[in-house]
């Protein structure tokens, strides 16, 4: 499994999740520049993600739902705030309502994705920050750690095919 270690830091708040995968940079990096490809490993496999927009540039957003097991929709979007292709990419992510307008009363997250040659292969850092502790416990609760390193697992075959 790529996913090798993830920690929360409560005081810094933080959720670092670092991943290797057996694929140069740049093949990680198509992985989140396209759209197709990121719906495949966005979500966990019982809530596959569809991309709606799709805009990885400074000031872009990302627009996306999961689709649970029951028909149920969940929607997110990314801000872009920065993009150094093939190596690291900064976003706001959040949580929306099915109309993609953000949804308020929960947590949002300042990410930065980093991708770095690793042995033969490439390291993922995936940091998340939060705007309070409360906020990070709230995503903790919610499964963030388990969904994350299943949607992280599924990069693998995807690099494969």
């Amino acid at each position: 499994m790529p996913v090798t270690d993830v920690q929360h830091d409560l005081d810094n708040l933080t959720l670092t999740i670092v991943a290797d995968f057996a694929a140069p940079v740049e093949r990680v990096w198509q992985v989140y520049a396209d759209p197709r490809q990121l719906e495949k490993v966005w979500g966990p496999p019982t809530y596959p993600a569809t991309v709606v927009d799709h805009d990885l540039r400074p000031g872009g957003r990302v627009n996306y739902f999961m689709t649970g097991p029951e028909g149920d929709k969940h929607a997110g979007y990314w801000l872009v705030t920065a993009v150094d292709e093939p190596t690291s990419f900064s976003f706001e992510d959040g949580f929306a309502d099915l109309d993609f307008t953000p949804n308020p009363s929960l947590p949002v997250s300042q990410n930065v994705y980093s991708f770095a040659a690793h042995g033969s292969g490439t390291r993922a850092t995936y940091v998340g920050t939060y705007e309070s502790a409360e906020a990070l416990q709230q995503v903790l609760a919610m499964g963030i750690v388990e969904g994350a390193s299943l949607a992280i697992n599924q990069i693998d075959a995807l690099l494969a095919s």
